[in-house]
């Protein structure tokens, strides 16, 4: 076998090692021109069986793997194996023993290295003639000329806030050329092709983007709704479950005995036996079992279940996906599916269509309405709150500001900004403005249009 690399197989040429995938790449089929990559452009590419498509995914063809915990491991294995030869891989996690029961490229000694690092090392060590490119450190950090790059992006994200970065900045990088009516339409040369795989227990997703082309994650934002917080008092006075009980020794009782003590390590192997000690006591005043120490450092660290067949299945739908849209041997995922190991092997698969008022995609405005004595800051705290931006920490700017263009601006601006915050906001624009709003989340501006609510009638 090829993950194994005897002596044998490192003297196999490629088209042996990978006479399984030349199967897809040396002859047509029924589906090869069904809903394949070259089905996006106006006049089809079809596709066209050659002995030349894999010695392209092995010398030319770039993949970037975001992302090298559970769900990446199997991605980097997955795509060495089917023949990309280079493939980088970017993470900002360095790795902790916890992740030794599932992420198989990282062994005891590699424990505090980082991730992209050791993943990278071990990959090229088993699978002979693929270059992985480890690069640590966060998405954030690199520009656009580094994403432009690669044929396929393939994201192994346990986060909706660096899928909602990448995705905008996909689009971002999507050039435009006028059709033969006169429109604008996205050329599709420039279009970056997303595969999104994302695990939870025994569920799972695989995903097709095109960005500006088809759904973007923005587009669907709305089916990942806020995490819904435990009010306080019901952890403090009327706790209802076990992770009630670990929530009150981890933020209350915590604070409590050691009030002057810096703010906990939940990494640490004494604090979480604290947690836990504390907690089974509060359980059991309360007659509440299901306290142990796995979920002690599940609840304090937020960690979702993680299975490693589950990452397997996934990993594997979004390799196959890699696979058919570089080489354009075969339809593509057309444009979500659901695995559900829970309930057996079901796995839906369904479309989702573009949101036409997408911020990212579609170039949206979003328009909200404030009261114009409402306070800068206020109407900052209503930007945040609202479902369609979910902003984090905003700047903001507009065009023919009443004291100035700049209205609030982190960093070495936030001093001289800092005043406008206690601002009606009807000092600072008019009624209708455009405030052209950055922000950690993404990449690109939103344009946010404000309103000003009619005043009550006395």
């Amino acid at each position: 076998p090829i993950w194994r690399c005897s002596d044998t197989a490192e003297a196999m040429d490629d088209a042996d090692r990978f006479q399984d995938v030349n199967k897809l790449l040396l002859r047509t089929g029924p589906m090869a021109n069904h809903n394949n990559y070259g089905t996006l452009f106006e006049e089809h590419v079809p596709f066209d069986p050659s002995p030349d498509i894999l010695p392209f995914i092995r010398t030319m063809a770039r993949v970037l793997v975001i992302g090298a915990g559970g769900l990446g491991c199997e991605l980097l294995k997955d795509l060495a194996l089917l023949g990309f030869g280079n493939i980088d891989v970017i993470d900002l996690d360095t790795i902790d023993v916890s992740n030794l029961n599932r992420q198989f490229l990282f062994r005891k000694s590699d424990v505090g290295r980082p991730k992209a690092e050791v993943a990278a090392e071990f990959v090229m060590r088993r699978v002979k003639g693929v270059t992985v490119t480890a690069h640590f450190g966060k998405i954030q950090d690199k520009d656009e000329d580094f994403y432009r790059q690669f044929q396929v992006i393939v994201l192994g994200l346990d986060s909706i806030d660096a899928r909602r970065w990448i995705n905008s900045m996909a689009c971002s990088l999507v050039g435009y050329e006028v059709a033969t009516d006169g429109t604008m339409k996205p050329d599709l040369t420039t279009v970056i092709p997303m595969i999104d795989g994302g695990t939870e227990g025994l569920k799972g997703h695989a995903r097709v983007i095109f960005p500006r082309v088809s759904a973007c994650f923005e587009c669907t934002l709305d089916l990942f709704p806020p995490q819904v917080a435990v009010p306080l008092c019901t952890i403090a006075e009327t706790p209802r479950n076990a992770a009630h009980c670990v929530l009150y020794a981890h933020l209350i009782q915590y604070s409590k005995e050691f009030p002057d003590a810096a703010k906990p390590d939940t990494d640490d192997a004494e604090y979480q036996l604290w947690v836990f000690n504390k907690a089974a006591e509060r359980a059991a005043q309360f007659g509440i079992s299901g306290v142990t120490l796995m979920q002690t450092q599940g609840v304090i660290k937020n960690i979702i279940p993680a299975i490693a067949s589950t990452n397997a299945v996934i990993s594997a739908m979004c390799a196959n996906e890699a696979l058919k849209i570089v080489t354009n041997c075969s339809a593509y995922l057309n444009n979500n599916t659901m695995y559900m190991g829970g309930q057996g092997i079901y796995c839906p698969t369904f479309c989702y269509e573009r949101n036409p008022n997408c911020i990212v995609c579609s170039g949206a405005r979003i328009d909200i309405d404030v009261p114009r004595t409402a306070t800068l800051d206020e109407v900052m705290t209503q930007m945040i709150d609202d479902a369609r931006t979910r902003f984090q920490a905003p700047s903001i700017r507009t065009e023919g500001g009443l004291r100035g263009d700049t209205l609030y601006m982190r960093g070495a601006l936030e001093a001289t900004t800092r005043a406008n915050l206690e601002l009606p906001i009807q000092e600072l624009v008019k009624d209708g403005a455009q405030l052209l709003v950055t922000d950690p989340s993404m990449p690109m501006v939103t344009t946010v249009v404000l309103h000003f609510l009619a005043a009550p009638a006395k």
